[in-house]
């Protein structure tokens, strides 16, 4: 049966690991541990610079690879490329989760290919597949308030009330968006999370 490449992107290290930029992260960390029932399925992989879970979201389902790249945002593409060759996956098989400025915060949005938006992370993983044409669950984390520069929003941790409010029910709908995306396919899982709620 095809396997399912999914991707969390991030900075690897304890510094990072509460900042809105590893949210991708986060929500692969998610699936994990209602798959696995916690981080301990995470292991190192031999071909790419990233850690692994190999699972089923359901019993009869296609195996999916969980991953989270052990490089820094702007490297990660080579890891995910590692991967998809490893595992043999192509593009359209691959899912990557991100942080999304222009969406607003706690609003997932599904799409494939286009535009990076900037995201050094996308523009990495484009670089090193040799195409846009994965597909991506956008986690809005919504625009920094005031005059903040956007980099420096996104290298913060989630504020408090986020954390408590906001990012629990992001990372639940990151998580069901991904098992959306390969039970229903990417129209009626988009329908499903831009419908207004």
């Amino acid at each position: 049966m095809d396997t399912w490449l999914v991707v969390g992107l991030g900075n690897p290290g304890p510094g990072y690991a509460g900042n809105r930029h590893n949210v991708g992260a986060m929500a692969v960390d998610e699936m994990a541990a209602r798959a696995l029932g916690g981080r301990a399925g995470f292991k190192a992989h031999k071909a790419a610079r990233a850690r692994v879970a190999e699972t089923r979201l359901e019993v009869a389902g296609p195996k999916v690879v969980l991953a989270i790249p052990s490089l820094f945002m702007n490297e990660s593409g080579s890891a995910v490329a590692g991967l998809a060759k490893y595992y043999d996956v192509p593009a359209d098989r691959i899912i990557v989760l991100h942080d999304e400025l222009d969406i607003e915060a706690g609003l997932v949005r599904l799409k494939q290919g286009g535009g990076e938006g900037g995201h050094n992370g996308l523009r990495s993983v484009s670089r090193s597949l040799g195409t846009r044409d994965y597909l991506r669950v956008r986690l809005g984390i919504g625009r920094p308030p005031g005059r903040q520069d956007p980099a420096d929003f996104v290298l913060k941790d989630f504020s408090k009330s986020e954390r408590t409010e906001v990012l629990p029910f992001l990372l639940d709908e990151g998580a069901d968006a991904v098992q959306a995306l390969i039970e229903v396919g990417l129209l009626d899982a988009q329908q499903r999370f831009h419908a207004p709620r």
